[in-house]
């Protein structure tokens, strides 16, 4: 790990020069009783492997140095002497990797003596592993006040998994996975969902002996609310039942605001369909149209209503519309009037023996003619 140390004085350290400083320093800093500085990373503290952070260290105007530590107050990986400012100082690491994860401490002195220890920065590095799955059961799109489980799973051999809300002020959840059906595997409940629950989720894996080392990031899940707004209103044109082939209209309607609507379909896993109100005059509705329809769009749907200032907070859903696609109504009337090729064949068949023995029994009149001619 290369850390630069960026201020009044720069110091550079890299690898075991780190070693000798602190075999002169560590033992004569001391926790003192000053204020405690405050410590926290820029842009923040999970950073994906190669990207750059800043560790950033804010004590008091009278501080002359700051000191970091990583792990434990004997490890010294950075100094910064006060010189343009003092009251914080700024620890840049250029590219994070595992060396480069752990947890971190700072502390400063001035002449009154030494600041007590920050709290701990628990800094993480992503990307080292493959992504796990990631899903919602039974579904993302969760009622006000309902439950819903998130699903993190790998087929490697995780012990940990994490689970992070994007922009959540929260720290991250963790659970030790359990193997179950082939795949290590952990369950975050939800219980009694709110509107602060919406959002984008993400889930990570990591190994109990490296537990500041992480995977990519799973796919995300949205995870949307429903039961803010009144109910829209669904309706197929030219009606809920169309024949294989032909083309369907799903109009989402409101009489309330709202800019946007979702379209979703029972027992289907992928994410609702969503469309944007474009018409700033007329009605609040839009048209999910369906193309040359098949048995694949067969089944109930509804829709929500929502403002894209508040994209996971959604309407309560619409009334349930089923959609049923069926054959072409020509197709059996064509059975019934089929030319049925095997009476003609049969008919025909019957033409020509008849046709036979007419012939044998003209061929025998001809010969009992000329008999008794002869005789």
């Amino acid at each position: 790990m290369e850390l630069l140390c960026v201020g009044g004085m720069n110091k550079l350290f890299t690898g075991n020069s780190l070693l000798g400083l602190c075999q002169r320093q560590c033992n004569q800093i001391q926790a003192g009783t000053l204020p405690k500085p405050f410590i926290w990373a820029d842009p923040g503290t999970i950073i994906t492997m190669g990207r750059p952070v800043t560790i950033w260290c804010q004590g008091s105007l009278q501080a002359e140095s700051y000191h970091l530590y990583k792990e434990q107050v004997s490890q010294l990986l950075g100094m910064w002497v006060a010189w343009n400012f003092r009251d914080k100082a700024r620890f840049s690491i250029k590219s994070m990797s595992p060396n480069s994860a752990g947890q971190f401490q700072c502390i400063y002195n001035s002449s009154s003596g030494w600041s007590e220890r920050s709290d701990y920065l628990q800094l993480v590095v992503t990307g080292m592993y493959s992504k796990p799955s990631f899903s919602a059961h039974p579904s993302p799109i969760v009622a006000s006040g309902g439950n819903v489980s998130l699903l993190c799973n790998s087929k490697d051999t995780m012990d940990t998994f994490h689970l992070l809300k994007e922009g959540g002020a929260g720290p991250p959840q963790h659970r030790e996975s359990r193997f179950s059906a082939g795949r290590h595997q952990a369950v975050f409940p939800v219980d009694s969902v709110n509107i602060s629950h919406g959002g984008i989720y993400r889930c990570y894996g990591s190994f109990r002996f490296s537990s500041h080392v992480w995977s990519h990031p799973s796919d995300h899940v949205d995870l949307k609310v429903t039961g803010t707004f009144e109910k829209p209103s669904l309706s197929a044109h030219p009606g809920p039942s169309v024949t294989l082939g032909e083309n369907v209209t799903l109009q989402c309607r409101s009489e309330s605001w709202c800019d946007t609507f979702h379209l979703f379909k029972e027992g289907f896993i992928a994410p609702p369909q969503h469309l944007h109100w474009q018409n700033n005059t007329g009605p609040f509705q839009v048209n999910f149209t369906m193309s040359l329809v098949n048995s694949v769009h067969a089944g109930t749907y509804r829709c929500y209503s929502s403002h894209s200032t508040s994209p996971y907070l959604l309407s309560q859903p619409s009334d349930p519309l089923e959609l049923i696609v069926s054959e072409a109504a020509n197709t059996t009337s064509l059975s019934k009037h089929k030319p049925d090729f095997k009476s003609a064949s049969n008919s025909q068949d019957y033409t020509v023996e008849n046709l036979i023995r007419m012939g044998m029994t003209g061929l025998v009149l001809v010969v009992l003619v000329v008999l008794l001619y002869q005789s």
